[in-house]
């Protein structure tokens, strides 16, 4: 069964009564290149365990399974639980949940896991966050995002020369907790229903954590996260405005804070990058925060 023909999906969709729901941001991919793309980026061995958000009608989870080791898949449509029944009928290593992805812990007990899942849009940030705050993240994390999403998060795969990199919360979280990069851009035409806007393959390599802490960064994520959201609470005004607030500070002693960073305080969050983030960090010393 070629689950990227638009005709066979029809049919699928016929037989079960349903249609791609908008609420759960079902766009299924018909383009066979595209699915390789993003099995070539896991870099499957026979022993891998692959975690699968959304797999819709297994397009993807079947390619998985040819590939890689044990597959779960967590879907939270019920139709669609029947339609995987069918589709993946025969392979025996392919595991089916249905279930919430951000309300369940599908792989309590695993040490080595990947996730590679071509996911609804909406789950985009809370997903990530999710596994890469986890006390057990992945190896590897493969996924579509939409293409000015992934160009947040990875920047210097995606900027043009001299131009300035606008950082988001997202973008600031992914590149604290990984290395990001951008593996190929997809066409909204890749996908039936067609979207409106155009994605990306992302591939997210975690540094791995102890305890709660990468091992790239020695400094407290507590703090860390405390200071990025304080300077991104309010994303259109200046930081030394923000910071001020958010910290409960007075002014004066941000000035002298950011100083040290060299980051200037009329500047917007969105213009620091990773680096200054972990700066202002390290320096906040003498300043303290309740």
């Amino acid at each position: 069964m070629e689950l990227t023909s638009p005709t066979i999906i029809k049919e699928l969709l016929s037989k079960y009564e349903a249609k791609p729901s908008k609420g759960l941001g079902q766009n299924f991919l018909i383009d066979k290149n595209i699915l390789n793309k993003i099995v070539s980026a896991a870099d499957l061995k026979p022993t891998d365990v692959i975690l699968e958000v959304g797999p819709g009608l297994g397009t993807l989870t079947k390619e998985l399974a040819e590939n890689g080791g044990k597959i779960v898949a967590v879907e939270k449509d019920e139709t669609m639980i029947k339609i995987l029944e069918e589709t993946l009928s025969g392979y025996k290593h392919i595991e089916v949940i249905n279930g919430d992805i951000l309300e369940i812990d599908p792989l309590p007990n695993a040490k080595n896991y990947k996730v590679v899942a071509n996911i609804p849009y909406y789950l985009t940030s809370p997903l990530i966050r999710k596994f890469l705050e986890s006390e057990n993240p992945p190896t590897e994390i493969i996924l579509m995002l939409q293409k000015e999403v992934a160009q947040r998060i990875c920047p210097s795969t995606s900027l043009r020369a001299g131009a300035k990199p606008k950082m988001n919360l997202l973008a600031v979280s992914v590149q604290f907790y990984a290395e990001p990069k951008i593996i190929s851009y997809v066409s909204k035409n890749c996908f039936w229903p067609t979207p409106k806007i155009d994605s990306a393959i992302i591939k997210i390599t975690p540094f791995g954590t102890a305890q709660g802490r990468p091992p790239k960064y020695d400094i407290s994520p507590d703090l860390f996260f405390k200071i990025v959201k304080a300077g991104f609470s309010q994303p259109r005004k200046q930081l030394l405005g923000n910071l001020s607030k958010g910290l409960k500070i007075n002014r004066e002693k941000i000035i002298k804070w950011i100083a040290k960073s060299k980051i200037n305080p009329t500047q917007r969050a969105e213009t620091l990058s990773i680096k200054d983030w972990i700066n202002l960090t390290n320096t906040l010393n003498d300043i303290k925060i309740d």
